[in-house]
């Protein structure tokens, strides 16, 4: 017994415990947590179950109105682009009616019918 673990082997199995838990911990930090510490201060959201970086989406990205407008004078706003598409659509289709019962009635005196 006294062969196998004398001070000198002692001393390099602490060493080496050493040396493979702080080269554990290392790697730890480096691979698992600085990524997290990296993405949160570029100010991004760090998901934990995915261990990926994202980027946060305001609600006026996907809506498309400006931050400070409710949802009821977007909503109102929106139905006057929308009534105002619709009127100018009629007076194009009413023009275009009329384009065409003018090169009709042309058309029909030309011929003479």
């Amino acid at each position: 017994m006294n062969r196998l673990l004398n001070p000198r082997r002692i001393t390099i199995l602490f060493v080496s415990l050493f040396v493979v838990l702080t080269a554990g911990v290392l790697l730890m930090q480096r691979y698992w947590i600085a990524p997290e510490d990296a993405c949160i201060d570029s100010g991004r959201w760090w998901y934990e179950e995915g261990r990926e970086c994202v980027q946060p989406i305001s609600i006026a990205e996907i809506t498309g109105r400006p931050i400070g407008v409710s949802r009821a004078e977007a909503s109102l706003e929106k139905n006057r682009e929308l009534v105002e598409i619709e009127r100018r659509l009629a007076v194009e289709r009413t023009a275009r009616a009329a384009a065409i019962e003018r090169d009709r009635r042309a058309l029909e005196s030309k011929a003479g019918i």
